[in-house]
C-alpha cells in the first residue's frame, strides 16, 4: 500500500479539551530504533487530561498532539527498531498516538499475540504494564495477602485486579457503584465495595476480620488516599500509581508510622528501566498465553468523537480501556 504524505491528528494549542482541534498534519518521521505505525487504535489514560491541561509532568511544546497509547501496524521500520513492516504491535509513547501515523521506539512496542484484537491490545503498554510493575516490581506479593484496588474498574485497577489475583493475593475492589463493583468481581476480585457509600471502610473491615489490607493499590489520590489508607494493615503498603481525581492527596505520616507502614511510588521509564521492564514483558507475556489476563475495553469511538471521549473518562462514566479508532484495519 502506497503511503500516504499526510495524516489526520488531534492538536492541542491551549489547555482545555475545548481547545482539540482535529487537522491535518504531515507523517510523522522516525529515527533508525524507530518504526512507523499506522494508529488503528489509541487507548485514552487519565495522564493524557492532565497534559493537555498542563498539568502532567512532561509538558510537550504547543501545539501537539496528545495520545500515549497506541497499536496499530508496522509500515516502515529503522535499521535498528528490531520491528518488522507488518507486525502488529500496541506501544507506550511520549506523546502523539491521536492521530493517523506514529513513531514507535522498538523497545517500547509488544507484539500483538495471534488471536488478539488491535482493540484489546490497545490496554497493555500502559495499564497492565503499571499494574505488574506495581505488584511485582514495586513490592511483592505474598500468598495470602489482602490486596485493596481502588478505581477498580478502570483500566489499571482491572489490570491491578487480575494480576494480584493470579499472584495469590485475596482481591477486594473498591469501585464507584454496583455495576462497576460487579465488573471488577468478573475480573476475579473476591470481593467488591462501592466507596460512594460513606460507610464503605466499615465493609472492609468487616471482611479483613479487623485487620486491615497488607496492600492498597491507589491509581486515584485525594480523599480516596485518605480513606483507604486507614484500612492498611501492619506492615502494609500503599502502591501510589496516580491522581485520576485530579488532587494529590497529602498523606498522613502518623498513618505510616503507627502501622510500620510504607508509601512506595508507582513509576516507570523505558529509559531507566529497561532492565526492570524486560522482567515485566515476559510476565505479562506469559500471563497472556495462559489467557490469565482479559484486557477490558469498556467504550469505543469513532476518531473524530476524541473530545467526548476524554469528557467521559474524566467524567467517570467509563469503564476498563476507553479506546478510538483510528484506522480501520485494512482488508
Amino acid at each position: 500500500m502506497t503511503q500516504p504524505s499526510a495524516m489526520q491528528a488531534w492538536r492541542s494549542s491551549r489547555p482545555g479539551l475545548d481547545a482539540l482541534e482535529l487537522a491535518q498534519a504531515p507523517i510523522p518521521s522516525f529515527n533508525a530504533d524507530e518504526a512507523l505505525v499506522r494508529v488503528e487504535t489509541a487507548a485514552l489514560n487519565f495522564s493524557d487530561l492532565l497534559m493537555i491541561d498542563d498539568r502532567y509532568q512532561v509538558r510537550p511544546p504547543r501545539p501537539f498532539t496528545p495520545g500515549q497509547e497506541i497499536s496499530g501496524t508496522v509500515v516502515a521500520a529503522g535499521a535498528q527498531s528490531g520491528l518488522a513492516v507488518g507486525e502488529r504491535i500496541a506501544s507506550k509513547l511520549l506523546w502523539g498516538g491521536f492521530a493517523g501515523y506514529a513513531p514507535v521506539r522498538g523497545d517500547m512496542a509488544i507484539r500483538i499475540p495471534v488471536g488478539m484484537t488491535c482493540e484489546v491490545a490497545c490496554a497493555l503498554p500502559v495499564s497492565y504494564t503499571t499494574a505488574m510493575v506495581a505488584l511485582t516490581e514495586s513490592t511483592t506479593i505474598k500468598h495470602g495477602e489482602t490486596v485493596l484496588v481502588l478505581a477498580a474498574a478502570g483500566g489499571v485497577g482491572l489490570a491491578a485486579v487480575e494480576i494480584a489475583r493470579h499472584l495469590g493475593a485475596r482481591v477486594i475492589a473498591a469501585a464507584g457503584g454496583e455495576a462497576k463493583c460487579l465488573l471488577a468481581r468478573q475480573h476475579g476480585a473476591h470481593a467488591a465495595v462501592d466507596y460512594r457509600q460513606e460507610n464503605w471502610g466499615d465493609e472492609i473491615t468487616r471482611l479483613t476480620a479487623g485487620r486491615g489490607v497488607d496492600v492498597i493499590v491507589d491509581p486515584v489520590g485525594g480523599v480516596a488516599t485518605k480513606q483507604a489508607i486507614r484500612m492498611v494493615a501492619s506492615d502494609g503498603r500503599l502502591l501510589i500509581v496516580g491522581f485520576a481525581s485530579g488532587e494529590i492527596p497529602q498523606i498522613p505520616a502518623n498513618r505510616l508510622l503507627l502501622k510500620r507502614a510504607s508509601a512506595i511510588g508507582v513509576y516507570w521509564n523505558h529509559d531507566r528501566d529497561a532492565t526492570m521492564l524486560g522482567r515485566v514483558s515476559d510476565r505479562l507475556a506469559a500471563l497472556l498465553h495462559d489467557n490469565a489476563i482479559r484486557p477490558c475495553i469498556g467504550a469505543t469511538f469513532a476518531f473524530d468523537r476524541l473530545p467526548e471521549a476524554l469528557e467521559a473518562l474524566a467524567g467517570r462514566r467509563t469503564t476498563g480501556k476507553v479506546a478510538i479508532i483510528v484506522n480501520h484495519k485494512d482488508t
